[in-house]
């Protein structure tokens, strides 16, 4: 269950209620997070205990609202208004309590020696600005009568204390007017007012960390075109149903989860894959909501809804994972849980040590009003959870879905990568990579005559390239499986053979030392015979990803170490492995062998295992974080703890590098914490004044508010990962006649994310591309050629 928590400023806040929600009967997981406003229970517990519990340390708890966001915007109107009324007043009472004496800026008249009348009027001024912001008593009060201090309990003592000691100095002032220059009211005021500016950055800054997760919700589409009998029919998207017909327009965006059942189109999936070329579909292809159908007309049935929906499973993703606490969390809430009463016993210490040093009241009480405006549990609350909701945020923008803060922050500490093969390394489809006869036509005709009538996978490898090839198969007959050896039929009483090398006799020296290469090379050599007559080998192969190689490298001179495990036999394992650059596999693997290969690699440090298969899901969980590849089973996706939307394991890559920087910036963030705390106190307190340094109450305050604006700037700074310098490419084609032509080119090529931009000209038959990231060439062949056109070469 999730609840919307109120009355949260600090990291002590969110450990006080962790702590004490953690502690009724029944709750297996509370998470606060002090970012989000929100907690997450999980468990046994009533609903009525935890907000028993909550209320008990002087909070406000609902269950999560759909309407949050207005509310939330509405809130941030109000904070705006209170701190430009508040800056107003303040920049007022600093005019007359330091411009008159500091630099003789004019008053009215009848404050000219009336030092009685100038205070009150500060005094007035202060108490209003105290009023607006009254907030901060309500809340520091309320904590601390409950036992649970927090951050406003330090603002409004020593904003409160300053407005007290300086009422007192007033009733002084009847009797003696020469106390004017020991009022603190300008303080008193001014303190809050740069609270409140703070505040309101940072709100604005934080409200920046969960753009990600509102622009997923925003897709979320509104509205459906049903079908019934015929007639489209507009309707909510609460109101369809699994087994409804909806049509999808051109232009339009898919509103359900479903199947394809008549029409064709062409459909950005990016918002969903991360992959920019658009994926065609025709009948009994899967689409999914909030996706783009660019071009034709589709009809298509309901499978999902709701919950149920890609995306919506991949918002939930996201939000769980910066809803949860990432374990180097753990570092700021031990110390948050026990900051403010350190803090408030550190002011006290401070005002007995100046009172008996120096003797002077004012002195000592501006020292300890210091001390307990510049601390910031905030920064501490605030370095771990905006970190980890940016650095999720852009992972599902790239197509890299963490499922948990604790999942995102591991991949940042990877040492060694295991990769599957099956699917992972390779396409995870047999395809023909070779052919060798000397009547290739012929060898084609008889293979696919015989492999037509068959189901193995290498088989319809051979049948795909057949029918691409557009060879005619003979009409057999007597069709025959030879378990472990091939398959044989018979065409007008000859017989056809095809197989292994066993198989099929006759075979002559140069086609004996192919099949030896071919073998050593991790490909499968088929042979096959007509009417007795050898006619030569078709290899099949499990082809290997484009990008397959360039992972491994990268992820090698990152400093990991990258091995390779299958089920497959050894020489094909050990061919693929050099291919992509792999010293170390593991083959002939089985589910519960790449499980105890998982764990003693685990001695040598933290794990990652990258795979798809059913078979992998052992090895994922006992990983120290699994990663699925998107396009393999649900099982696999299930067991993973990192989700690649896209079929390519360079993603891999990606997801390492966010880890690392979301790492890094969580320590930079917990260091400015600390470090903020370590020097700031020290100062306030007056340590080092004897040369010169200290800070009073208005610049410590200034100072908190910008330790945790900086705390939440830097860990925004986490959305330029993947920023590089724009490349060019020049791509030549052949086709374009007309600036109809370059007009259409320019718009399919600036159509793609990672092209910014795309210069073409009919005349020179060229288009100069500029891009933000690499991208395959490949990729920009086939949207090209696509349509019509053709590429001669992509410099």
């Amino acid at each position: 269950m999730k609840y919307d928590i109120t009355g949260m400023s600090c990291a002590a806040c969110s450990s006080r209620i962790e702590k004490a929600v953690s502690a009724i009967d029944g709750v297996e997981v509370c998470a606060v997070n002090l970012l989000a406003n929100t907690m997450e229970v999980s468990g046994t517990a009533s609903e009525e205990k935890i907000v028993s519990a909550v209320t008990g340390l002087g909070y406000g708890i609902r269950a999560e609202g759909k309407n949050k966001e207005e509310k939330s915007q509405s809130r941030q109107d109000m904070l705006v208004l209170k701190l430009v009324v508040s800056l107003i007043l303040s920049v007022l009472l600093m005019y007359i309590a330091m411009g008159h004496n500091m630099w003789n800026f004019p008053l009215p008249s009848f404050f000219e020696n009336n030092s009685v009348a100038v205070a009150i009027t500060q005094m007035l001024i202060a108490g209003a600005v105290l009023v607006i912001n009254q907030r901060f008593f309500i809340s520091g009060f309320k904590g601390a009568i409950k036992g649970a201090p927090n951050m406003d309990t330090l603002i409004s003592l020593g904003s409160g204390i300053s407005f007290l000691y300086s009422v007192f100095i007033v009733f002084r002032m009847t009797e003696n007017k020469g106390h004017l220059h020991e009022l603190y009211f300008e303080s008193s005021a001014m303190i809050l007012a740069l609270i409140s500016l703070g505040k309101t950055l940072e709100s604005y800054s934080k409200g920046k960390t969960t753009n990600a997760i509102n622009s997923l919700i925003n897709l979320k589409p509104q509205n459906a075109t049903i079908v019934i009998d015929g007639t489209e029919k507009i309707v909510t998207i609460e109101n369809v149903k699994i087994g409804d017909i909806f049509a999808v327009k051109p232009g339009e965006s898919i509103s359900c989860d479903g199947v394809v059942i008549d029409g064709e189109s062409s459909v950005d999936q990016s918002m969903l894959t991360g992959e920019s070329v658009p994926v065609d579909k025709k009948a009994g292809d899967s689409v999914y909501g909030a996706t783009l159908n660019k071009s034709g007309y589709m009809l298509c049935r309901v499978t999902k809804t709701g919950e149920e929906t890609a995306l919506a499973h991949i918002i939930k993703t996201v939000s769980d994972a910066s809803q949860g606490k990432a374990p180097i969390a753990r570092i700021a809430d031990k110390v948050a849980g026990v900051f403010v009463p350190v803090i408030v016993a550190v002011s006290l210490i401070t005002l007995v040590i100046w009172l008996i040093v120096s003797h002077n009241v004012s002195q000592a009480v501006e020292r300890a009003i210091s001390v307990l405006v510049i601390s910031c549990p905030c920064a501490l609350g605030l370095a771990t959870p905006v970190a980890i909701m940016v650095g999720s945020g852009v992972g599902a923008r790239r197509g890299i879905l963490f499922k948990s803060s604790a999942a995102l922050e591991e991949t940042g500490r990877i040492k060694q990568v295991v990769l599957d093969k099956t699917g992972t390394v390779t396409q995870g489809i047999p395809s023909v990579t070779d052919i060798i006869s000397d009547d290739e036509e012929l060898l084609l005709k008889v293979a696919y005559s015989l492999e037509m009538k068959s189901k193995h996978p290498l088989a319809e490898a051979v049948v795909k390239y057949a029918e691409d090839k557009g060879i005619e198969p003979f009409n057999t007959e007597k069709f025959i499986s030879l378990t472990g050896h091939g398959v044989q039929s018979y065409f007008e009483g000859k017989e056809l053979l095809g197989g292994n090398l066993n198989l099929v006799k006759d075979i002559d020296e140069k086609h004996l030392e192919q099949h030896k290469r071919l073998a050593s090379e991790g490909k499968t050599p088929l042979h096959f015979s007509f009417d007795g007559k050898y006619l030569g080998i078709i290899a099949v192969a499990d082809k290997i990803k484009s990008d397959s190689k360039k992972a491994v490298t990268a992820l090698k001179k990152a400093g990991i170490a990258v091995y390779m495990i299958t089920g497959d036999n050894a020489l094909t394992a050990s061919s693929v492995a050099k291919e992509i650059g792999i010293d170390s596999c593991f083959s002939e693997a089985l589910p519960e062998d790449k499980a105890n290969i998982i764990k003693e690699l685990q001695k040598n440090g933290k794990v990652l295992m990258i795979g798809d298969g059913i078979n992998d899901a052992p090895a994922l969980t006992l990983a120290d974080v699994g990663m699925a590849i998107g396009a393999g089973c649900d099982i696999a996706i299930d067991a993973g703890d990192v989700v690649l939307m896209k079929d390519s394991i360079s993603d891999a890559v990606d997801a390492i590098r966010l880890g690392k920087l979301v790492l890094r910036k969580i320590k930079q963030n917990l260091f400015w914490a600390f470090f903020y705390n370590c020097i700031g106190i020290p100062l306030a307190a007056g340590a080092f004044s004897s040369f010169g340094l200290e800070i009073g109450p208005m610049f410590g305050a200034a100072a908190m508010s910008l330790s945790s604006i900086f705390v939440v700037f830097n860990a925004l700074s986490i959305n330029l990962f993947g920023g590089k310098k724009k490349m060019k490419k020049t791509v030549k084609i052949e086709g374009m006649m007309c600036p109809h032509c370059e007009a259409r080119v320019k718009n399919l090529l600036e159509g793609v994310d990672k092209i910014t931009s795309a210069e073409v000209s009919h005349k020179k038959g060229t288009a100069v591309i500029t891009l933000l990231d690499e991208i395959d060439n490949d990729m920009i062949i086939t949207l090209i050629e696509k349509d019509g056109y053709k590429v001669i070469d992509i410099i």
